[in-house]
């Protein structure tokens, strides 16, 4: 085998040279180690994409590395203009296999285009084990079965023994039975990603998160990710509150599958969720600096002139100080440049400055003349606040804050919904985008 530290994906995709299933193990691998070769592969891809005219040998190449890449779509259209040889035949099928999880029409295609490979030369388990992981994904598990018993060498194949163990956990088996089909695997391919991500649902189900994790993020090194790995992932992911690693698994599906429900909608969460922790972090910093600011200023070592022209003034803590402009501060008898010099140093210490906390000066208000609502406008106000079909974090929080009609909406802020546990930036542009959507607003919007 090439050493990845070795191999250049730029000239093993866009060169003359071979290309067959030990030089793409050799591209996986590279992949799953090496973080410039994914950019390395995503060049070369781009590079044969804008090339015009393609020979059937370098479609083979570009469709097999677009499926790689999980564009699937792209992958079809590439391979139908290949050579229509054994390797182009194999990734037809991957591609196929990939988009029926969430089209089932492809489930066919796939077997037919998997057959057709091992027809061609492709290597007959390799075949047999994709045309399985297949039927099994729709649901098939019987024809899986029959499938995967009828396979040539398949005592010493990785693939059969990660299928067989994800078989095994589909069925409840005894977990004994199910980890020895996986050590199986494990023991002829380390990295074999079926099989350490079958061996992460199961420690995820013993409530191993750790053990679960390790193995989610090492299946996740051979491209594409599957889709498993990266939802239930970026779910433990969020469990640690980590919702940047969430959100990054999450837009790895939609990357692949745009309309995927299940990572639309917990990518939206995680969101919310980091939205409502960051809330939590900004709440720290301010008790943090509301601790600095009762600090009394004869704590710190200054001049005699500067203590004593701070305590004509009444300054005596640093909230004091960081209130006051240094104009103010210079317009006090005796009180110069070096003390203010000195003083700006103290606050600096702390993270403080000279007006920091000043209260700018607000401009007396017109009366605000009082309008009242219209006979429509009372009428929306008193329908109730399910009219608007919100989500379910944004209803709970509406729920606790009291608010049952849309009229109770209307007259808060964004800062009173703000308040409430859980309910981010994200569920409050929800909250507007509906409101909007009837010509109504928050208060002070």
């Amino acid at each position: 085998m090439i050493s990845t530290a070795t191999l250049d994906v730029r000239d093993l995709v866009t060169g003359t040279g071979a290309f067959g299933p030990a030089d793409i193990r050799n591209l996986l691998e590279a992949l799953g180690s090496d973080p410039a070769a994914h950019r390395d592969l995503r060049g070369a891809v781009q590079e044969l994409e804008g090339s015009g005219e393609r020979s059937p040998a370098s479609s083979v190449r570009l469709g097999v590395c677009q499926h790689l890449l999980g564009r699937s779509h792209d992958a079809l259209e590439t391979l139908r203009s290949s050579d229509g040889g054994a390797l182009a035949r194999f990734y037809q099928g991957c591609a196929h296999a990939a988009l029926a999880s969430t089209d089932p029409t492809h489930v066919e295609k796939a077997r037919e285009a998997f057959e057709a490979a091992q027809k061609s030369g492709y290597d007959a388990t390799a075949c047999g084990v994709a045309i399985a992981d297949a039927l099994r994904a729709a649901g098939r598990a019987a024809e899986a079965a029959t499938v995967l018993e009828k396979l040539p060498g398949r005592d010493t194949s990785a693939d059969y023994w990660a299928m067989k163990g994800a078989m095994l956990a589909d069925e409840g088996a005894a977990i004994t039975e199910t980890a020895a089909a996986l050590d199986k695997a494990l023991a002829i391919d380390p990295g074999n990603p079926t099989a350490l991500f079958t061996m992460g649902v199961l420690n995820d189900r013993l409530g191993n998160d750790d053990e679960a994790k390790g193995c989610y993020e090492q299946s996740l090194k051979r491209y594409p990710g599957t889709v498993g790995a990266l939802i239930n992932l970026g779910l433990l992911y969020e469990d640690e509150d980590d919702f940047p690693a969430a959100e990054k698994c999450y837009k790895r599906v939609l990357d692949a599958f745009p309309d995927h429900p299940r990572a639309r909608l917990f990518i939206k969460d995680s969101s919310a969720s980091g939205d409502l922790k960051q809330g939590e972090q900004d709440l720290r910093t301010r008790d943090r600096l509301d601790q600095v600011m009762v600090l009394p200023v004869s704590d710190f070592e200054l001049s005699v002139r500067s203590r004593n022209c701070l305590q004509k003034m009444g300054i005596m803590t640093l909230g004091d100080l960081a209130r006051t402009s240094e104009t103010e501060l210079l317009e006090s008898k005796n009180f110069g440049e070096t003390s203010l010099v000195e003083i700006k140093e103290m606050l600096a210490s702390k993270g403080l400055s000279l007006g920091q906390m000043a209260t700018p000066a607000v401009a007396e208000e017109a009366a605000v003349e009082v309008v009242e609502p219209s006979a429509d406008e009372q009428e929306i106000y008193s329908q109730p606040i399910s009219e608007l079909n919100l989500s379910v974090r944004a209803r709970k929080c509406t729920t606790k804050l009291g608010i049952t009609t849309i009229g109770d909406l209307v007259r808060r802020t964004g800062e009173d919904l703000m308040e409430c546990k859980n309910f981010g930036v994200t569920s409050l542009n929800e909250v507007r985008e509906k409101l909007t959507e009837r010509g109504l607003k928050l208060r002070g919007d």
